[in-house]
């Protein structure tokens, strides 16, 4: 293991980045893709941020999974993360030639490209990466200790007074691993109220070192890849019944938004709604969305407190505790809070995504899209982003709310 790099373990990564990485080596291991780095915020990097990056690229191949990290994969996550997987797993290396990057002036730009088996691991970590070299080299003043402690302490003061189940998101956008490090366990440092609300983490390093569930299931490059595989009209079906082949009723959290709620719920039929446990809302109106889903699963006969609704849009405590009570005797919610957990420290924290943007078919390369329910988030070429639209009956209607 490194022990000078910012990522120091190759856990150091969300749960649903592995649960689809098994999953794409046993259903696409030959496919090719590339991801590119999106920066909605427009942030500029300081002068060498490129080099830097590099140097802290090529410490990350020197991570490979350990002894104590594949008994806690196999004791923790063992029911779905299979022995032959974890087996993979410990063979695995990151490969820095897979990413490109350049700079100029302080505009970066970055691409991932390869195996998907291989690629897919890249994001979280990156990103992580990104953001805490980002504030090492921008030196910015944040809040003190106490300070921090006082704000995670309140955090979960709220939680506990609504009986609320929350997990931390943050990996991907946060200040530091130590901070998110340290956020966590104020968290679990609550419990001493008599109702651990902390569900878990979706880090799994954290989780280990911290005796917590890591927590995730998959992300909208599945569908997106679905999307390029199977056509628009058949994604988001063959994305979910690829899912349950795999995992045959666990990780049962359908993520909702890659093209539209709206026409997400045309595609979760009883079948699905019945097989999965519950959707994940990720973009646009929250308290609609929840709507929605409660009024979808009773048309199909369901009993909406029978499913659950996982929040994870750029979420807050007020917005977190506002819809649990929304939901409150209609159908069972859990929040997942990433941004505002891990770089709630007093300065202003990236937007920025790595987002899937070209899969290989053949010789050629075929652009993704992804339809949000709220249109800053779409991505895609304008003309795929029209072709996709026109394929699956959207018009800008269906975003009006969203605006």
């Amino acid at each position: 293991m490194s022990e000078t790099g910012i990522i120091r373990s190759i856990l150091d990564n969300d749960l649903y980045k592995l649960t689809m990485q098994q999953a794409v080596v046993e259903k696409f291991q030959r496919n090719y893709v590339k991801y590119n780095f999106i920066n909605r915020g427009k942030t500029k990097f300081p002068d060498g941020f490129d080099v830097r990056l590099r140097q802290e690229l090529k410490k990350m191949e020197q991570l490979q999974l350990t002894q104590s990290e594949a008994l806690f994969l196999s004791l923790k996550c063992g029911l779905f993360l299979k022995p032959t997987y974890i087996d993979f797993l410990k063979s695995y290396r990151y490969d820095s030639s897979e990413i490109g990057i350049t700079q100029e002036g302080g505009d970066l730009t970055l691409t991932i490209t390869g195996y998907w088996y291989r690629t897919i691991l890249w994001e979280v970590p990156l990103m992580a990466l990104i953001s805490e070299l980002y504030f090492q080299m921008t030196g910015q003043e944040i809040n003190s200790r106490q300070e921090r402690h006082a704000n995670n302490i309140e955090k979960g003061k709220q939680f506990h007074i609504n009986s609320m189940k929350v997990a931390d998101f943050g990996t991907r956008r946060r200040y530091s691993y130590d901070n998110q490090l340290e956020v966590v366990k104020d968290l679990i440092g609550c419990f001493n109220n008599g109702n651990p609300f902390l569900v878990g983490t979706s880090n799994i390093k954290i989780a280990m070192d911290l005796g917590l569930t890591p927590i995730g299931t998959h992300a909208h490059e599945w569908f997106m890849f679905h999307a390029v595989e199977y056509g628009y009209t058949k994604a988001n079906e063959k994305g979910l019944e690829n899912w349950v082949n795999v995992y045959e009723g666990d990780l049962g959290i359908a993520l909702s938004d890659t093209f539209t709620t709206d026409v997400f719920f045309r595609d979760f039929t009883k079948k699905y709604a019945k097989l999965f446990d519950g959707v994940r809302h990720d973009s646009g109106d929250p308290f609609d969305f929840a709507d929605k889903v409660i009024t979808h699963y009773k048309s199909l006969g369901i009993d909406p407190m029978s499913k659950t609704i996982v929040f994870s849009d750029g979420l807050n405590t007020e917005l977190a505790v506002e819809l649990h009570k929304h939901c409150r005797g209609k159908i069972k919610c859990s929040f997942g809070i990433g941004t505002n957990f891990t770089n709630d420290v007093g300065v202003k924290a990236l937007n920025m995504v790595i987002k899937i943007v070209q899969v290989k078919v053949g010789d050629i390369w075929i652009d993704t899209v992804k339809l949000s329910d709220n249109p800053v988030k779409h991505t895609g070429t304008q003309e795929e982003i029209s072709a996709c639209k026109y394929q699956l009956r959207i018009n800008d209607n269906n975003f009006a709310k969203a605006k």
